[in-house]
């Protein structure tokens, strides 16, 4: 008897620096078509996927606001970056035959639909990969809270949160060897051991509405079927 994925509907958050690959700057095809195999292979069980992308490898709007930016100003150059990501990653993930829509929070509809709640939903009903980009819409927020409010309004059951260690850690554990490993933690001993799972406004609209964050390393191939497989990898923050 083939196992059922144990979510129905998805969000994963990737960052920026997904689409990297060996460059220090930019978008890599290679490593687009890397992320969007991992995708396929999470739409192929039949769960729903949605993907919210960041613009670390672009801009980000922080670092921008740092160097004498508007913040305002920075955090929108930010949302610009990620709509950029969005088109390099559907054209990545429509190349292996995935279907995909780009619905982006700031209205560009020369390249984007943009973000409708009932949209996206029906998308997802349809079978395809609903690529998030523009973050909200509106500055002041990362992507992260853009990532936990979409998840939430679409109704996903769970953020899966793309990162390149295979959990969370106590302390780091590039530098500590003996950090330990959580293999499932609570919102709030999450927050009273400072452990960042997300920014903190995204982890607070994540606890207050009980949506868990997996996190777990993207980077290992395979990794993703099994995380909606509802297999034991990474970390459940629930």
């Amino acid at each position: 008897m083939t196992a059922k994925p144990a979510f129905k509907r998805v969000l994963l958050k990737l960052g920026g620096e997904s689409l990297l690959g060996d460059r220090e700057y930019g978008i890599d095809p290679k490593a687009a078509l890397a992320v969007a195999e991992e995708i396929k292979s999470i739409s192929d069980t039949g769960v729903q996927v949605s993907v919210s992308i960041g613009a670390g490898n672009i801009f980000r709007g922080i670092s921008g606001a740092g160097n004498g930016i508007d913040r305002a100003t920075a955090d929108y150059m930010g949302m610009l970056a990620t709509v950029m990501n969005a088109l390099a990653l559907q054209d990545a993930v429509e190349k292996i035959g995935v279907p995909s829509r780009v619905l982006s929070g700031l209205e560009m509809p020369a390249v984007a639909e943009p973000y409708i709640r009932r949209r996206a939903i029906r998308h997802l009903e349809k079978g395809r990969v609903v690529i998030l980009a523009g973050g909200s819409g509106a500055p002041y927020f990362t992507t992260d809270t853009s990532a936990a409010l979409r998840a939430l309004e679409m109704g996903c059951e769970v953020i899966l949160k793309a990162t390149k260690v295979d959990g969370v850690y106590d302390k780091d554990p590039n530098k500590f060897p003996g950090a330990k490993k959580y293999q499932e933690l609570g919102y709030m001993d999450a927050l009273k051991e400072r452990l960042e799972v997300m920014d903190t406004s995204a982890f607070a609209l994540c606890m207050d509405n009980k949506l868990p964050i997996m996190v777990f390393n993207f980077f290992e191939k395979g990794n993703s079927k099994k995380a909606v497989m509802g297999e034991k990898i990474g970390t459940l923050v629930k």
